[in-house]
């Protein structure tokens, strides 16, 4: 079996995949700190409760925005699974498709995956949303090859900086409103007024300018732990994929093994 292991700035995912299925998956919050016995005895009962132990994993692949992280990963990989781990975008596990940008060196790992999953699920033109510590706006062609995009700061990451600046607004939950007002009649209220619908009009501005850029047809695919929240109050997304990271490094690990 194959752990997949998406490292990033906020959460660590761990995934068990069999013939690019996923098994089981387990979150811990990023810490580049944290040893590779934590790691290990973290993930060893889990197995356990899964009906899994380490001896079932024979491959160990990372994808990772946290550079810091990456040492003790590895080491993981070697000592408790006895295996050499590939790294997403790194030797035999270098990106299978072009990287049409200025910079491709800095496209991020997890984009990078998202690309290879999405464009394996949906033909032609593809925007990516991913609802992170970031909100990454991802654009792939009909070939496969990744043209670019948007970065703008998170939901949670807004939220913050909201509070921390003004020492009068609450810390406040993400959650849907329960109706369409925009008109909100208490503090709280109009701050998540403004945290969401407020992100509900970038994610419809944005696509719908990416869109028109584009200039033919394109599937709009979300993902990341809050692309369901939005999903109940636009009709901005074609599909919705939450696991598109881990179904891209299983899908890059395949790649590698075979070439």
């Amino acid at each position: 079996m194959l752990l997949a292991i998406d490292a990033g700035n906020t959460n660590l995912v761990f995934a068990l995949l069999l013939d690019g299925e996923i098994k089981a998956r387990w979150r811990i919050a990023t810490d580049p700190r944290r040893t590779a016995d934590q790691y290990a005895v973290w993930l060893h009962q889990l197995l356990e409760l899964e009906g899994y132990s380490k001896a079932d994993v024979d491959a160990v692949i990372i994808g990772t925005v946290v550079p810091r992280a990456l040492h003790n990963l590895q080491v993981l990989a070697g000592k408790y699974f006895h295996v050499e781990p590939l790294i997403a975008g790194q030797g035999a596990a270098a990106w299978p498709m072009a990287l049409d940008v200025d910079e491709p060196q800095n496209v991020g790992a997890d984009r990078a995956l998202n690309v290879i999953a999405a464009h394996s699920k949906y033909p032609g033109d593809l925007i990516i949303i991913d609802f992170g510590t970031a909100t990454t706006f991802d654009v792939v062609d009909f070939s496969g090859a990744y043209k670019g995009g948007i970065i703008a700061p998170g939901i949670n990451l807004s939220i913050d900086a909201l509070v921390n600046a003004a020492a009068m607004l609450p810390r406040i939950a993400i959650e849907a409103p329960d109706d369409t007002s925009v008109v909100g009649r208490t503090t709280e209220r109009q701050m998540l007024i403004g945290i969401y619908w407020g992100y509900v009009a970038m994610i419809e501005g944005l696509a719908g300018r990416m869109k028109a850029e584009i200039g033919r047809p394109v599937t709009v695919v979300a993902t990341g732990g809050l692309a369901t929240l939005f999903d109940t109050h636009t009709d901005a997304f074609d599909a919705i994929e939450p696991d598109l990271t881990i179904q891209g490094l299983g899908l890059l690990h395949q790649t590698s093994v075979s070439s």
